[in-house]
């Protein structure tokens, strides 16, 4: 069972990620701040993720 839920949580990581890029290449911010954005949630997901979230562009 435990392969199971790791993998389901891992899927759902993912799909927050992307969605979370995806926001980011969308936003009205400049290219070197989009890159740096993505390049930061690619290294560090977790730490990258919540930086975007209290951090990243609004609206």
């Amino acid at each position: 069972m435990g392969i199971e839920v790791g993998g389901l949580l891992g899927l759902i990581w993912l799909v927050i990620v992307i969605w979370a890029i995806v926001k980011v290449a969308k936003s009205p911010a400049s290219s070197l701040a989009k890159l740096v954005w993505i390049l930061v949630l690619l290294i560090f997901p977790l730490v990258g993720l919540i930086a975007w979230f209290l951090f990243g562009p609004k609206g």
